[in-house]
């Protein structure tokens, strides 16, 4: 009887692939550079690695994403990072564990009239520690910032995310899904 869930997991794991196939690196980039509100705000994916754990984005000073007083506007500046790591951490961790944003706080320092650009970065490090936290099925909570800063390398902005991680057979959010090509480990 054991034998029919695990088969029937494998069979819809193979369906949605086939559906909706797994993202790799290059399409990943390719598929959040044509995401309509980053194209809309003049966001680019300059660089991704997910198994490096880099990402450097910029964003173009433009008329779609200017406010109101002709600076960056300050949504964008924060969508320009939002993502990156938790797909960062869910690749590399795997799919054994469960990643979510928990919570994120943006600081303006300066107005943004031109280009900026925000590098994030995970050290192989930082992956470690995470596993040693979470060995025992506690939930770990991680915090990063990231600096946009413009061409010129003034400060901007200062994001700070919190992210949930929990190994995924101690967390209620067992379902969650990734298209993202992710090391597999049983």
């Amino acid at each position: 009887m054991s034998v029919l869930p695990t088969n029937l997991e494998t069979l819809k794991r193979r369906a949605k692939q086939s559906i909706m196939p797994l993202l790799t690196p290059h399409l990943l980039k390719l598929r959040l550079n044509t995401y309509a509100p980053y194209i809309g705000a003049s966001i680019k994916i300059d660089h991704i690695s997910l198994d490096q754990g880099l990402c450097v984005v910029s964003m173009g000073l433009t008329t779609l994403n200017k406010n109101i007083v002709g600076t960056q506007f300050g949504g964008s500046l924060y969508s320009m990072v939002d993502p990156f790591y938790m797909l960062m951490l869910m690749h590399q961790l795997g799919s054994n564990y469960v990643v979510w944003d928990k919570s994120s706080h943006i600081d303006f320092i300066a107005p943004g009239n031109s280009k900026v650009t925000a590098r994030m970065k995970i050290p192989s490090t930082e992956v470690i520690t995470i596993q040693e936290l979470a060995k025992d099925g506690e939930a770990v909570f991680r915090e990063y910032k990231v600096d946009i800063v413009d061409d010129q390398q003034k400060l901007i902005a200062t994001v700070t995310k919190t992210l949930y991680i929990r190994l995924r057979k101690y967390s209620k959010s067992k379902e969650q899904a990734s298209r993202i090509e992710t090391p597999h480990t049983e």
